[in-house]
């Protein structure tokens, strides 16, 4: 059963209240609990970052590189044999591109993407990811990415010497990457459980008798040292 706006709002309101101790410290429930399901969750995909300045793969010893390129070139009605095909794709790099899942996020809103090198590119720096989807443990897809890297190194040569600063084979993409499913919430025996972030008897029964007082009894009903049920 997804959950209700009515309880979405007691919820809401839950986590917002304090909790108030012997000693007047008052900490937002918050602060130190979670809704139990609800938690962030990873998200990878395999693309293709263009544009590079000569700095990507050698596809001669990275052939998925150019067999991902044919595959998305044939998508787009551009048609070349898998097999016997010979090209030196040097601004092209084969890519990991990762995320994290904010909890309770929608469709529509954007996240950001770390983007790492699969083959043996030098740099990634000026490159642009092609939209890669974004697939979690179920295999199901959440977000879509694409956009210009921002890398965070930098290399310079002169007079036979090479230096470099940070890395070049790993960047990010600031809200690179949008939301296109949800993960749903759901409501178990009418219930939401509440998990508290470590174990504490004392700060369990606090926390129950708190929301007893706000929403009223039986409201809150404690299951051990770091979890409740709230109604």
């Amino acid at each position: 059963m997804r959950l209700s706006i009515q309880k979405i709002r007691t919820i809401t309101l839950v986590l917002c209240m304090s909790v108030v101790s012997n000693t007047a410290f008052a900490d937002r429930i918050k602060d130190f609990a979670d809704i139990a399901g609800q938690r962030p969750n990873q998200l990878v995909g395999y693309g293709l970052v263009v544009g590079l300045d000569g700095t990507g793969d050698q596809t001669t010893q990275t052939p998925f590189t150019l067999q991902s390129v044919l595959q998305m070139i044939g998508v787009l009605g551009v048609t070349l044999p898998l097999t016997g095909t010979q090209a030196q794709l040097r601004n092209t790099a084969a890519v990991m591109v990762t995320a994290e899942f904010p909890p309770l996020s929608k469709p529509g809103q954007q996240i950001d993407v770390t983007v790492s090198s699969l083959g043996n590119a030098t740099s990634l720096k000026g490159g642009t990811l092609v939209m890669t989807p974004l697939k979690a443990a179920d295999g199901q897809v959440y977000a879509q990415a694409q956009g210009n890297l921002v890398i965070g190194g930098a290399r310079a040569a002169a007079g036979g010497a090479q230096t470099s600063v940070n890395h070049l084979s790993a960047g990010r993409i600031p809200s690179g990457a949008i939301i296109e499913r949800a993960v749903p919430a759901l409501l178990v025996d009418e219930f939401v459980q509440l998990d508290l972030r470590r174990a504490d008897f004392s700060l369990m029964q606090r926390t129950a008798e708190a929301i007893g007082r706000r929403f009223g009894l039986g409201t809150a009903i404690p299951i051990d040292a770091r979890a409740l049920n709230v109604r």
